[in-house]
């Protein structure tokens, strides 16, 4: 089903893997990719569940767009272990025009797909996404 605002459908592996993240936690982190030709959104990466933030931070392009979902652990002042899934729109100001405007079109309705997003960042640039801003937004 194509979104009516860009064209883009969602590849049902997105909503699969996103599923098998959430509930199985058999993922640190996906990295989602438009595919312009096939107008869809495809998984372009799975990270491992020992993989660090700074092999999810590794896998960005510092000149495209990609959307991404993250699976942050923390303590909570009480040192109860808690997790939060963080749904990331990257779109770093290097990137093209048009992959931007396709990106933040598609944003919405992608992320609905995407059932159990608890927090949304937006970022531009690597320091808009440090850890410290997952601290500051999971609790």
């Amino acid at each position: 089903m194509a979104n009516s605002a860009s064209g883009m459908a969602v590849h049902d592996d997105c909503k699969l893997k996103f599923l098998e993240l959430k509930t199985k936690r058999a993922y640190r982190f996906i990295v989602y990719k438009i595919e312009e030709k096939q107008k869809q959104v495809i998984v372009e990466k799975l990270g491992e569940p020992a993989q660090s933030y700074d092999d999810f931070t590794a896998c960005l392009p510092a000149d495209e767009c990609r959307y991404a979902v993250y699976d942050f652990d923390f303590l909570t002042e009480e040192s109860v272990p808690k997790s939060r899934i963080f749904f990331i729109a990257w779109s770093p100001d290097t990137a093209k025009v048009r992959s931007k405007m396709i990106y933040a079109s598609s944003k919405d309705r992608f992320k609905r797909e995407l059932d159990g997003i608890q927090v949304e960042l937006q970022a531009t640039d690597p320091t808009e996404m440090d850890l410290d801003v997952f601290k500051s937004r999971a609790n």
